[in-house]
């Protein structure tokens, strides 16, 4: 009897029934039926070729205790159809997780909470039993606060809330400490709803920080700033409060928002404030506590809950590059005055160099101008000298009055700090702090004197002694003043000749003409040439022209005969 050979067709069409159902519930969780009960086996039959073995153990309770019987319908995990012993791999674990994943995620994307138990710490957290689902429990998200022992809540169900779910790696991420956040709101927002700004509430001293403190108001905390503790200044909370100290407070602020809500003790003490105007009158002298040094100033308390600022510029009357730390130091008591007061502000303005005598006063008193002062320099500047003086006040020599006839740039450098100068008081400015000091006005004033007599008019003849023969010219000094000037080799005749310096000898007395005189500079110009073109015009003018026939030298001769005569 012949066989029909299979076709090719016949051979695809028979793997592909053999592949299907080779495969048919593979990775899935089917029903099956408890066919037998072997030790501590059961035999469950789901409905392919073989049957599988899944162990008691698997079913809880009610497999270890025998509660699992034969016709019993349970659900398993397919693993695989069949194995190296023909059975099929079947998983009631398997299948409880399955079935929990899917459960999972529905309440994954409701957003809905879910119960676990945490069994197990792991690096970085905990592991959690999610009813056959194993997740992940981050330390950071166990509580509110960290938590250094979490022994009493292992084995215990509990709400959690599932952060992210990751089917095909297997992983799932829960939170505990979302759930107690949003109870822990759901609280606070029916506390605050409780509570009104202006409300009088008692508290208790949570937590205190160099800025303020923390109250706890019954299940919810108040911030209590240290700037609303006290009217007067507190450096640090700590001066006030302790931790689980009661105190009572007002409710200043709510942010119904955020729940956050600001407190204050201070507010349940009348404003010292109120009346500052008539407590602290402007000019006031009174006696006060220093409690804060800073750059700029020094903080004074007046009484309790009241402050005021000496600045640095209303410490002292001479010492104005000076920290005030070294004027004053904290605790010490200070005499001083009112300046300014400004209740909208609540800034008082105090000054303490007004309870002492200002020294521009007592100098101007000591020293009216044109009196003599002696002092030790200071400092040189570009334009002038600062001498130290009575009275812890300087006064100034400017270079325009260190010399009469020198430069001052150049009278300036003979001078050294620290060395002792006198000087004559020209002005003293008490409201701009200044006074003028002048070095040269204690010598005489020979050429202004001079000037003021008509003998350096210009024009005049002065007689000169010479001094000092140089190749330029002529050193002279004017014999009646005293004045020192310097003839140029140009102006020492009017025959070019007879411009030779060396003929004239030190000692020697000269006539000469003035030709200029600044009274500014102090700058004197004579010259014989001068002299020598006026005398010789005024001849000419006087005995008649050369046009009469006579020489120059005749008419002069005439006149010098003339004047030998009277």
């Amino acid at each position: 009897m012949s066989q029909s050979i299979p076709t090719r067709d016949d051979f695809a069409s028979m793997l592909e029934e053999s592949f299907s159902d080779g495969h048919s519930g593979e990775g899935q969780v089917v029903r099956g039926i408890v066919t037998a009960i072997e030790k501590d086996m059961a035999i469950i039959d789901v409905g392919l070729k073989v049957e599988g073995r899944v162990a008691l153990k698997e079913f809880g309770a009610k497999g270890k205790e025998g509660g699992l019987k034969v016709g019993d319908t349970v659900e398993v995990y397919v693993e695989r159809i069949e194995n190296a012993l023909g059975e099929a791999m079947l998983s009631r674990d398997k299948a409880r997780r399955e079935e929990s994943w899917v459960k999972l995620e529905e309440k994954f994307a409701k957003g809905e909470r879910v119960e676990g138990v945490i069994f197990n710490q792991v690096k970085g957290g905990f592991t959690v039993d999610l009813d056959g689902a194993v997740a992940f429990l981050p330390r950071s998200q166990v509580d509110i606060r960290p938590i250094r022992d979490v022994t009493p809540l292992m084995h215990n169900p509990q709400p959690f809330e599932i952060l992210k779910m990751d089917r095909r790696r297997g992983n799932i991420v829960v939170s505990r400490r979302t759930v107690l956040e949003e109870s822990r709101a759901e609280q606070r927002s029916e506390i605050v709803q409780n509570l009104e700004e202006g409300q009088v509430v008692e508290g208790v001293v949570k937590n205190i920080t160099d800025y303020g403190a923390f109250v706890d108001l019954g299940g919810i905390d108040g911030l209590l700033h240290v700037t609303d503790m006290a009217w007067r200044r507190v450096n640090h909370p700590t001066e006030i409060l302790n931790i689980g100290q009661t105190v009572k407070v007002q409710i200043i602020r709510i942010n119904q928002e955020t729940h956050r809500i600001s407190l204050g003790m201070k507010q349940l003490e009348s404003d010292p404030w109120s009346d500052i105007g008539t407590k602290f009158p402007i000019g006031k002298k009174i006696t006060g506590t220093v409690t804060n040094i800073t750059d700029y100033g020094a903080f004074v308390e007046l009484e309790p809950g009241i402050e005021g600022l000496i600045h640095v510029s209303e410490m002292s009357w001479t010492k104005k590059n000076v920290h005030p730390g070294k004027i004053l130091s904290t605790t010490q008591q200070v005499d001083v005055v009112v300046l300014e007061v400004d209740p909208a502000k609540r800034r008082i303005s105090l000054g303490l160099k007004q309870t002492l005598e200002n020294p521009w006063h007592a100098f101007a008193a000591n020293h009216p101008v044109g009196s003599t002062v002696e002092g030790e320099v200071k400092n040189k500047t570009e334009f002038g000298l600062f001498i130290g003086l009575d009275g812890d006040v300087d006064g100034m020599v400017h270079l325009s009055d260190l010399d009469w006839n020198r430069p001052g740039e150049q009278v300036i450098e003979e001078y050294q700090r620290g060395q002792m100068v006198r000087a004559q008081v020209l002005d003293v400015d008490i409201d701009k702090e200044r006074i003028s000091l002048g070095v040269k006005q204690l010598e005489r004033d020979a050429a202004g004197e001079a000037a003021t007599s008509g003998e350096l008019r210009k024009n005049a003849v002065v007689t000169c002694e010479v001094t000092g023969v140089k190749d330029g010219g002529l050193d002279v000094r004017l014999v009646e003043s005293g004045i020192d000037t310097f003839i140029k080799r140009s102006d020492l005749s009017r025959d070019r000749d007879e411009q030779r310096p060396e003929r004239f000898t030190v000692g020697q007395k000269v006539d000469a003409r003035v030709i200029a005189f600044d009274k500014k500079t102090r700058k004197l110009q004579v010259s014989i040439k001068a002299l020598e073109i006026f005398e010789e015009k005024e001849a000419v003018a006087q005995y008649g022209s050369t046009d009469s026939g006579a020489s120059l030298g005749d008419i002069l001769g005439a006149a010098l005969k003339k004047q030998g005569g009277n």
